[in-house]
């Protein structure tokens, strides 16, 4: 059996999208994956975060924010970025395999009612969905 692809996800607060990313992976990548993710400046988990994975059946609410330098033993295969500032800080830990960034806005910056919020944080999930899935077609060449 191969190794497993190291994917590590990385973005601001490793509170919503690359948590969300990192269980999407899991759910749809299976062992194939070691699925990581971290932020640059950690903030607890989101709970609409939680909320809307669930709504996709991918249970989050037992990960927990890391941050990047937690991984600085560990050489990831990809690192995927979700944020500018994670973007921009990863070029001082660009030792790894491949580094992607995914376009996505940062669903915790959304204002308004809960339920404005909470279309915020389903349209980043589905964003990072459309990203997953053509990554995980193109890997499978």
């Amino acid at each position: 059996m191969h190794q497993p692809i190291r994917v590590l996800f990385l973005c601001d607060g490793n509170a919503e999208r690359s948590q969300m990313a990192e269980g999407l992976l899991r759910a749809r990548g299976g062992v194939r994956f070691a699925v990581h993710s971290a932020g640059i400046d950690p903030r607890p988990l989101d709970p609409m975060a939680v909320t809307v994975m669930r709504e996709v059946g991918i249970d989050i609410a037992g990960q927990r924010s890391k941050h990047l330098n937690d991984y600085e033993e560990l050489q990831f295969d990809y690192v995927v970025t979700l944020g500018e500032k994670a973007r921009s800080s990863y070029l001082d830990f660009a030792r790894d395999g491949h580094a992607l960034h995914w376009q996505c806005l940062d669903p915790a910056e959304a204002a308004g009612s809960d339920a404005e919020r909470l279309a915020a944080f389903r349209q980043a999930r589905e964003a990072i969905t459309v990203h997953l899935a053509s990554w995980l077609a193109a890997l499978a060449g």
